[in-house]
């Protein structure tokens, strides 16, 4: 999964690809090129930024990025488009444009949200964050990360499940970096297998976190190693999907490890 974020203010990649008048289109539509073509099969467009400190936006300037970014890429690439938001506006409209999956930070805990998701019919990834973005890192008192955070995504599928989305349609993702402390961060990952007690696909994000600046002390730009290597061990320990910034490192990366592995 390639990570297109036309947003002025994403922690790694914010304003590359969103000017003060609009989606850069020329550098959207090479990004999207580039990256179906080093491997990746599924496109994760956001539109508001949700890494730690960030600030909310409107749910139509949400619309106006997001749907920019659909209309052009769907019907040029052969690649399923996932859209990162919680807005259920935006879920409605990124649906009928042809978008291929819903991936919410929140878990479709907003209002509406979960409605929209059931209307769309589209897949869904659920994820655990433990506040908004602007309060998640002061809210980090857990009374074990994987425990807690598996409960939670247990009651929002048990949610889901209510609401009409069928199991198979259901992807979970623990939510790196999202309310967690470095070392919950690495627990997680260390146990990511238990997580497959659920039986459903693991989406794992990862790629050039502050979890690796902890310990390389490297600015994001220059975590694309580290991020690979974290890929493949999410890949080793259960993940389905990996979240990325960097798709030709990782898929070789990924690569010799299924070769190794006997998996190609």
């Amino acid at each position: 999964m390639g990570v297109l974020n036309v947003t002025p203010d994403s922690f790694s990649d914010g304003g590359q690809l969103l000017s003060r008048t609009g989606i850069r289109n020329d550098q959207l539509l090479e990004r999207a090129v580039q990256m179906v073509d080093d491997g990746a099969s599924i496109l994760d467009i956001g539109g508001e930024s949700t890494r730690p400190g960030a600030a909310p936006v409107s749910a139509q300037e949400e619309l106006d990025r997001v749907m920019g970014a659909v209309e052009l890429i769907a019907p040029r690439l052969d690649v399923i488009l996932s859209i990162d938001t919680s807005t259920p506006e935006v879920m409605r409209e990124a649906a009928m444009a042809g978008a291929g999956l819903l991936n919410d930070v929140r878990a479709f805990s907003r209002d509406g949200a979960l409605a929209a998701a059931v209307a769309s019919r589209l897949p869904v990834s659920l994820m655990h964050m433990s506040d908004e973005p602007d309060r998640m890192q002061q809210q980090t008192n857990y009374g074990d990360v994987v425990t807690d955070v598996k409960a939670f995504l247990e009651h929002r599928i048990a949610a889901c499940l209510t609401a009409g989305i069928a199991e198979d349609q259901i992807v979970i993702d623990p939510g790196f970096g999202f309310g967690k402390t470095v070392a919950q961060n690495y627990q997680m990952l260390r146990k990511l297998g238990e997580f497959a007690s659920f039986d459903l696909p693991i989406l794992v994000g990862v790629s050039r976190k502050s979890m690796i600046g902890a310990i390389t002390g490297r600015p994001a730009s220059e975590r694309v190693v580290p991020s690979a290597v974290l890929a493949v061990m999410a890949a080793q320990r259960g993940a389905s999907v990996v979240r990325v910034h960097d798709v030709a490192e990782t898929a070789d990366a990924l690569g010799v490890w299924q070769a190794t592995e006997g998996k190609l």
